[in-house]
């Protein structure tokens, strides 16, 4: 059944529009981005706005310190779908000094910027992307962080699933691993139905990852594991700590989570997405002396260094493929792309080494080509390094489409019975 209402988006840490473009990319008539949101704090130059109000046209473009936008602005936007790539930061919770007021979280922790607008706009669905050292931080006390996030979720009435995918897995041209979080509203049709299937089977199977993202349905024993969290959540924030593994699920409370195998698909490899030799601009070819840092970057050492106090150690590290594999997908790309560092892409094509393109880099992500245009080099590197896989999101899109017209199909079914 057509979808006939658009799902107003609220887009958080909108970066270059990644998450919009795989939306839109989705169902361009239905997903409706009203207002979106991104500052890169102590720039003078707003590389990443610009680029995301010369690519977009509609929807309002905020370029404001996210903590100074008030409550009531995000109660008017009253959104359906939150999205947004934050930070991972510490999560820790406190008492306030009254200790009236309940708990309160580090100033500055951008997650709770994200709490705000749940409180304020209660969004329908929720969509989130980090990087997938979030389920394991901080060291000193696993998983807390990400437990604080579900115990926050818990609070406002959201169950919740989480997914680390990596792109390359699922067709696409570069080994990114990021984890996903989609929370959505308790009581609503998709909510309703998830009740009836258990948690296992939502997370192999039937949840909101499996249906787009599937997976081998035989779990690993040894690699899965059942909790309750804490009902307080400053609890939480100091005692507790979890494994939490690369998929799951967290309803009224109660965890589930599991190793995940991906059913893998043909991905799309370096070659793939390289451009014709004939549009490669001299200057991103190595030079003899560029040629010299690289093969000692990426050759493997071991280094006597010396600590400020005097103690002596050896680093080491281990070598690494002079030039990537043409045939194999792309590595995770950094914001430091492009210069001179161990993590940047180096390809040798008709006997020559050079870097990688910003279109190439766009490719990566399954951004179109020349995306960042307009930026200099070093921040087009830069912002593809922040960016996501707009495919990937394209194909949760595609999800959520479906979660909406079995929810329309029953509020029709519910009319019909009532009348």
């Amino acid at each position: 059944m057509k979808i006939n209402n658009k799902l107003r988006v609220m887009e958080l840490f909108a970066g270059v529009g990644g998450f919009r473009l795989g939306l839109e990319k989705a169902n361009p008539e239905l997903f409706d981005v009203t207002w979106a949101n991104q500052w890169e704090p102590s720039r003078k130059a707003q590389d990443a706005f610009d680029c995301y109000s010369s690519s977009f046209n509609t929807g309002e473009h905020s370029n404001e310190d996210i903590t100074t936008v008030s409550d009531e602005k995000f109660q008017e936007l009253s959104p359906d779908l939150l999205v947004g790539g934050f930070p991972c930061q510490d999560y820790s919770v406190a008492r306030t000094l009254s200790g009236e007021q309940g708990i309160t979280g580090k100033k500055g922790v951008l997650f709770w910027e994200i709490k705000r607008v749940l409180e304020n706009a209660h969004p329908k669905y929720v969509l989130l992307e980090n990087v997938d050292r979030l389920l394991k931080s901080p060291s000193s006390q696993r998983g807390r962080d990400f437990a604080v996030m579900l115990a926050t979720f818990r609070d406002l009435d959201y169950s919740v699933e989480w997914r680390v995918i990596n792109a390359a897995d699922y067709g696409f041209a570069q080994r990114r691993r990021r984890v996903f979080i989609f929370a959505y509203k308790n009581g609503t049709t998709f909510s309703n139905e998830q009740k009836e299937i258990n948690m296992q089977q939502v997370v192999f199977k039937d949840g909101f990852f499996a249906k787009s993202f599937p997976v081998y349905e035989t779990p690993y024993k040894d690699r899965l594991d059942f909790d309750k969290l804490p009902k307080d959540i400053l609890d939480i924030s100091d005692n507790y700590s979890f494994n939490f593994h690369t998929a799951g699920l967290m309803k009224n409370g109660e965890i589930f989570t599991a190793h995940v195998d991906p059913v893998l698909q043909k991905s799309t490899t370096l070659q793939d997405i390289l451009l014709d030799e004939s549009l490669i601009d001299e200057k991103y070819y190595l030079s003899p002396e560029a040629e010299l840092k690289f093969d000692y970057l990426r050759g493997s050492k071991k280094i006597e260094r010396t600590t400020s106090d005097g103690h002596k150690y050896t680093f080491s590290e281990g070598g690494m493929s002079p030039t990537d594999l043409l045939d194999k997908p792309g590595r995770t790309m950094l914001t430091s792309e492009g210069s001179i560092n161990r993590s940047t892409h180096i390809v040798e094509v008709n006997g020559r080494k050079r870097f990688i393109t910003p279109v190439e880099c766009e490719r990566l992500n399954s951004f179109p080509d020349n995306w960042t245009a307009g930026m200099t080099d070093r921040m087009r590197y830069f912002c593809m390094g922040n960016a996501l896989v707009v495919g990937l999101i394209e194909i949760m899109g595609k999800r959520i489409i479906e979660l909406e017209e079995v929810d329309m199909n029953a509020k029709i079914q519910l009319e019909f019975a009532l009348n």
